[in-house]
């Protein structure tokens, strides 16, 4: 018959507290993951700033924290910002206009039907698809509002963590319940994976963005500017990046009898926009890391479920820990079991 370890049993109770709380606290405060998040990652894109103002230049730390913040804001949110409010005022006009859209596409429809006997859309497909924009552009809506209110939450977080950055780290690297090696395993790989979620991605997707918007130019694409920030966008999007744009661009306009600029788009496209990802993402790759294109494409589904727009970014990033976090636990407990069952 087996002891009771007393003291085994009082750990575990701890433990078990401990994690109802926890549970109890994030069900509550859920509304402020997005921006828990983005606090964690612009301290990690500012840590090493922050303690070079601070203790190599002497700055005072609500100083340093209150610049790199406002660098941070011009430097990455603005023009994220911009972007979404231009796309913002597009999703208006088209939940205003949506009766006026869905006669578009059907002439679209009707011109290559004529054209090449195939019906893409049918009747029934138009008016699913007339539901769909009536019930999914408010939401899109609705997740920018939720942006901004994360973006808020972002701030007030980031700046007692800059403020307190050693010794948050010196907290963290006390009570993290695993050995040294693997604490700073942790802390160098989560950095790395930061850097190639936060960073990586989004300057791919800026980098097809410019390269596409040079090809709006040269083949007189209506609104350059639009399609640019829209590009940008779904060129985080796994599998289909930015082809969701230039491939049903390029079908419009060769339906609309403008067919030398379609045909152009379609090939710039794929040969030239193609191709500018592959490059730079094999460039990122080498300095920042890159991302499995699995871990892309569960991240993003489950991003943007979870966070809207930002969850392009926070949906990888969460996978990533997550596998991250059975590594550390395998080096951590498991490693050990097989070193004494070998010994045996």
């Amino acid at each position: 018959m087996s002891v009771i370890d007393n003291e085994r049993v009082k750990q575990v109770s701890f433990l078990l507290i401990i994690v109802l709380l926890a549970t109890l606290l994030f069900s509550e405060l859920y509304t402020f993951f997005p921006g828990f998040l983005g606090a964690i990652t612009f301290y990690i894109i500012c840590r090493k700033y922050m303690f070079r103002l601070t203790e190599n230049r002497r700055w005072k730390k609500s100083l340093a924290a209150a610049v790199l913040m406002v660098l941070s804001f011009i430097i990455i949110l603005l023009p994220f910002g911009m972007l979404i409010n231009m796309l913002t005022n597009k999703v208006g006009y088209a939940i205003e206009h949506s009766s006026e859209l869905i006669k578009g596409i059907q002439t679209v429809n009707n011109r290559i039907r004529e054209a090449t006997n195939l019906d893409i859309l049918s009747q029934v497909r138009l008016e699913r698809l007339q539901g769909y924009i009536a019930s999914a552009l408010p939401a899109l809506l609705g997740a920018t509002f939720n942006t901004l209110t994360a973006i808020a939450i972002l701030y007030f977080i980031l700046y007692f963590m800059l403020v307190n950055g050693r010794e948050m780290e010196a907290w963290l690297y006390e009570y993290i319940p695993l050995k040294d090696e693997n604490v700073l395993r942790l802390g160098t790989e989560f950095h790395k994976l930061v850097i190639a979620n936060a960073v990586g991605i989004p300057a791919i997707a800026v980098v097809q963005g410019i390269v596409s918007l040079v090809g709006y130019f040269i083949f007189h694409v209506p609104q350059p500017f639009f399609w640019f920030a829209v590009t940008c966008f779904t060129a985080m999007l796994p599998v289909v990046g930015a082809a969701a744009v230039y491939v049903p661009m390029g079908i419009f306009l060769i339906a609309d009898n403008n067919t030398w600029q379609g045909f152009g788009i379609l090939a710039y496209g794929f040969i030239i926009v193609g191709s500018s990802d592959n490059i730079f993402r094999f460039m990122l790759a080498k300095k920042i890391g890159d991302v499995h294109p699995l871990i892309t494409v569960f991240g993003v589904l489950i991003g943007v479920n979870l966070f809207g727009f930002i969850g392009l970014i926070f949906g990888p990033l969460l996978i990533s820990m997550f596998i991250l976090l059975l590594e550390i636990y395998s080096n951590e407990y498991l490693t050990k079991k097989r070193e004494v069952t070998v010994k045996r």
